[in-house]
């Protein structure tokens, strides 16, 4: 039977460095997000965490890996990838969502910069690419070049506006709230943990608030039910 989400205040005042240290230590044994996954696996350049950045868009982990690994056996460059026939690249995109679109994004941005001779290191150079946004710049610039860049997907947005951090409707609105207060220092590292903890513990519908090592610091808004 789903429980009743406990409608009283978390006694200990929210302290993010805590947070941080719990979700480490909470999502030690989970499987990592796919772009830190990749980075892990020795695919950590900028190119490499464009293209799989721009793959996992509407992907689930578990699919965006394999597929990522799947592509850059036999592509990891710009040249290499420009030099794929857009037929072979949508092949190595099965399994993939939308894996047409993306193969002709993948073709135009790689082309770009193969005749650029380098990857944009700046959001607005990234985002004049084709097929990049800002959650794909973010990540982009984060894991791929180490520069601090906030990526909210659905699962950030929802666990930081849970815990009561900021209070923002939309991802976007989450992305300008979080530039707001968050350290830079845990920039990259936001996404690396909210998204397995998301996953695991912080689910959508009935998260698993009684086995969480962050239940005294969150404020459970919007929660209504729990496991």
């Amino acid at each position: 039977m789903p429980q009743a989400a406990d409608a009283a205040p978390a006694p200990d005042p929210f302290d993010i460095d805590q947070a941080f240290r719990l979700l480490r230590e909470a999502v030690a044994p989970l499987p990592k997000a796919a772009m830190f996954e990749l980075r892990d696996r020795g695919h950590a350049s900028p190119f490499e965490q464009l293209v799989a950045a721009l793959i996992s868009a509407r992907t689930r982990d578990e699919t965006t890996t394999p597929v990522c690994l799947r592509l850059f056996a036999v592509a990891r460059t710009p040249a290499a990838m420009a030099a794929l026939a857009e037929e072979a690249l949508v092949g190595l995109l099965h399994g993939a969502t939308f894996p047409e679109p993306k193969a002709r994004d993948i073709l135009a941005l790689s082309r770009s910069i193969a005749a650029a001779g380098t990857v944009p290191d700046t959001a607005e150079g990234l985002m004049a690419l084709r097929g990049v946004g800002p959650k794909i710049a973010a990540l982009t610039l984060g894991v791929g070049f180490g520069v601090p860049a906030i990526s909210v997907d659905i699962h950030v947005h929802r666990i930081v506006n849970r815990w009561g951090y900021v209070a923002a409707g939309t991802p976007e609105r989450t992305m300008r709230a979080l530039v707001a207060v968050l350290p830079e220092r845990y920039w990259i590292e936001l996404n690396e943990r909210l998204v397995p903890f998301g996953k695991a513990i912080c689910t959508g519908e009935r998260p698993r608030c009684s086995g969480c090592l962050l239940r005294r610091l969150c404020r459970q808004v919007g929660v209504t039910a729990t496991r």
